[in-house]
């Protein structure tokens, strides 16, 4: 950001900041749902500018961290396979699973490869037909609509040596039941612009109102964010939370209709495991009958066993919103980016990460119940 752009930035931020302390009666505690607005917070050093009363916690919106060591031994188990390349997003290659990640298997000599969208990996099959190419289906959302146009593509084509690894994930099934955690005291939650821009506001006030919740959306710039915060305070302070869409420019009430109506045609509700979370009903997507056949573990006959998590890992904590950081007994020493034990530290998104990267290598703390 130049000097031009920063004075802008402030003209636009400081009024905002102004007002939520004026606005804020009583300490709140509000959930960033998504890794990007926790990677923004910290990048632009939101949480010092707000007052004290104003807790946030990270929530379980990155989807590499979500993703449980069972389905990254389902990856590595194709992976393993004569004649077959893994083909995946990069901020999923070195996510470990029980042993080893996608990284450590190609550097065992697996075929690995790096990925920008599900059409390259489809491209990638096109050109080599003697090989059986895997897309890791991770994501929630906003990447779905990709991946059904993707499969769509490759039935129309005929190609037939192109697989997925089912493991997208909807994101408002999991906040209900995070949510409905007792021991989870959230006021309000800031909302994922991304996802929204495909679901739609509209599709948390069933949230809202079964859990009495405030919910806003907000865009990824410090002055979304702050909307998204004042929003939120002015729902409290009022006594009636609700839903409000602060990031018309991309959301709309109703989403994205051509974009969930890809993502029906080709997927259907499924339970799924989400890392820290559990087994969290209609969560997950499967193929439909009619695009059985893009299934890489039925294909591939991939048997893999149950996974446990990493001895003293605690994302699962952090991803509920339970524990910060700094309070996971491997964070910054036994983990760090360089040598990551849990998702949080690997993915660009991750909570762990924002961390380490934004506070001095892990060394302030922020009360996860002050």
């Amino acid at each position: 950001m130049n000097l031009a752009d920063e004075f802008r930035s402030r003209e636009v931020t400081a009024p905002l900041v102004a007002e939520i302390a004026r606005s804020l009666e009583h300490p709140v505690r509000i959930m960033e749902v998504c890794g990007t607005h926790t990677m923004s917070i910290f990048r632009h050093g939101i949480r010092s500018l707000l007052p004290e009363g104003i807790s946030l916690l990270s929530g379980p919106g990155c989807p590499v961290c979500v993703t449980p060591a069972s389905h990254i031994n389902t990856m590595l188990a194709a992976a393993d396979l004569e004649q077959v390349t893994v083909a995946t997003f990069g901020d999923l290659i070195r996510v470990p699973g029980c042993t080893r990640s996608l990284a450590g298997a190609r550097a065992q000599g697996a075929r690995v490869e790096i990925v920008y969208s599900p059409m390259d990996a489809l491209d990638l099959a096109q050109r080599e037909p003697a090989r059986t190419v895997v897309f890791p289906a991770i994501g929630f959302e906003t990447t779905v609509p990709t991946i059904a146009a993707t499969i769509l593509a490759a039935d129309r084509m005929g190609i037939d040596n192109f697989v997925v690894i089912e493991a997208n994930k909807t994101m408002p099934q999991a906040l209900s039941a995070l949510m409905s955690d007792p021991e989870l005291k959230v006021d309000g939650l800031l909302c994922p612009g991304h996802v929204s821009a495909i679901i739609g506001s509209n599709a948390y006030r069933p949230l809202a109102e079964r859990h009495g919740l405030a919910c806003a959306v907000a865009g990824f710039e410090p002055a979304d964010i702050l909307a998204g915060l004042l929003s939120l305070i002015r729902q409290i302070n009022a006594g009636e939370p609700g839903v409000e869409n602060c990031y018309t420019r991309v959301v709309s009430a109703e989403g994205n209709a051509r974009a969930r109506n890809l993502i029906d045609q080709v997927f259907e509700p499924a339970d799924s495991e989400w890392r820290g979370l559990g087994t969290i009903a209609d969560s997950g997507l499967r193929l439909r009958e009619r695009y059985r056949r893009f299934n890489g573990s039925s294909r591939l006959r991939l048997k893999v066993q149950p996974a446990q998590e990493p001895r003293g890992c605690r994302c699962g904590e952090i991803l509920k919103g339970r524990m910060l950081p700094p309070d996971c007994p491997l964070y910054g020493k036994a983990c760090t980016p360089l040598q990551p034990i849990g998702p949080c530290m690997v993915s660009n998104e991750g909570t762990c990460a924002a961390y380490f990267r934004y506070s001095g290598g892990g060394k302030e703390r922020h009360a996860a119940s002050d």
